[in-house]
């Protein structure tokens, strides 16, 4: 999915050419006639503000009622009804109940410190989800605070306007109005989610989406080589702008697509899983406690590779999972940090 380059008010649709009126603070619109997004152009980078956080509907029964030590926020969008002429994806709801069941028996997360927000129910906007705050992630962190953020559904690039991205595009992920308020960029991401982090306290996420490779804005990106060499690539702006966080430390384990490959979203009545999101829970799970995060990336690779076929996650929907979905088109994982370390020596630990 890929969004155009925005421009000031009024605008004109680029695809049909229809006259479109601008509310002062949108970041994007959608064309009535042709249904084309129109990015809405930034002036600058701006702090965002501190805005109270939004009231959580009733009766969700999704909210942590905890705040250890531990906590995690795992989104899984399906865009039911939201995709013209692309139906839904079958993963999302199915790769946050897995990955909550491996955070709670691999990890020890206390099962009332994981918020799970599921399909087009509970929140309309995930825009005021991340960038208002949310009750545990991370507003608050403080020294030993192990955070996870999981993000299974649909990813897009739009066109970088102010230079700061070596391949000329911002990625973001698409909440439900992405098609009305555009999606939420990673420089916006890392603003919210990455910058608060103080020392002690570290942030994994994992994200399951095209163009995700880069969506947190990290500062360090790892490439390894078809032979097992790796190298960390600088990815700080010349700009000087701040992609790193207050001391603490934040790694995102995204997969790589370059927009092209096929997507398979499997529109049957079996249950699926997300590729990128099986490969990460069944390599954790093949490999031994503390490995490393170089070995990690190595078995995901193997099982992406092998892919397809019958998948056995544990859990609750091990059983009924027939198919893996590649409906983020991924080829090989993908790590980035906000410091540089050694990838073959630091164990992976939640």
């Amino acid at each position: 999915m890929n969004f155009g380059r925005r421009s000031t008010a009024p605008v004109r649709c680029k695809y049909c050419s229809a006259c479109l009126t601008v509310t002062p603070g949108e970041r994007a619109i959608q064309c009535t006639q042709c249904y084309g997004v129109r990015r809405i152009r930034r002036c600058a980078r701006l702090p965002l503000p501190a805005l109270p956080r939004p009231a959580a509907p009733m009766g969700t029964g999704f909210l942590p009622r905890g705040r250890g030590k531990k906590r995690a926020v795992l989104i899984g969008i399906t865009y039911a009804s939201m995709r013209r002429g692309c139906g839904e994806l079958r993963g999302p709801i199915n790769d946050v109940k897995c990955t909550r069941h491996l955070l709670c028996h691999r990890f020890g997360f206390p099962s009332d410190c994981i918020l799970m927000l599921t399909g087009n129910k509970w929140w309309s906007s995930m825009h005021e989800f991340l960038l208002m705050g949310t009750p545990i992630h991370p507003w608050g962190a403080s020294y030993g605070d192990s955070l996870v953020f999981h993000f299974s559904g649909l990813g897009a690039q739009v066109a970088d306007d102010d230079g700061d991205e070596v391949d000329g595009y911002d990625e973001a992920i698409c909440p439900l109005d992405s098609f009305q308020k555009g999606p939420i960029l990673d420089y916006e991401i890392n603003e919210a989610i990455v910058r608060p982090l103080v020392h002690g306290a570290k942030l994994h996420a994992v994200v399951d989406a095209c163009h995700s490779a880069t969506v947190l804005d990290l500062s360090f990106l790892c490439r390894i080589s078809r032979c097992g060499n790796w190298q960390w690539e600088d990815h700080r702006p010349r700009s000087g702008v701040c992609k790193g966080t207050s001391g603490g430390q934040a790694v995102l384990i995204a997969g790589y697509s370059d927009g092209r490959s096929k997507i398979s979203a499997t529109p049957e009545a079996y249950a699926s899983v997300g590729a990128m999101t099986h490969s990460f829970i069944k390599a954790v799970e093949c490999e031994p406690r503390g490995v490393t995060y170089g070995r990690l990336l190595t078995s995901m690779k193997a099982i992406m590779t092998n892919g397809g076929g019958r998948c056995s996650l544990q859990g609750p929907v091990g059983a009924p999972v027939s198919k893996v979905a590649n409906f983020s088109g991924v080829q090989e994982p993908n790590l980035s940090s906000s410091e540089m370390f050694d990838i073959n020596c630091k164990p992976f630990v939640l």
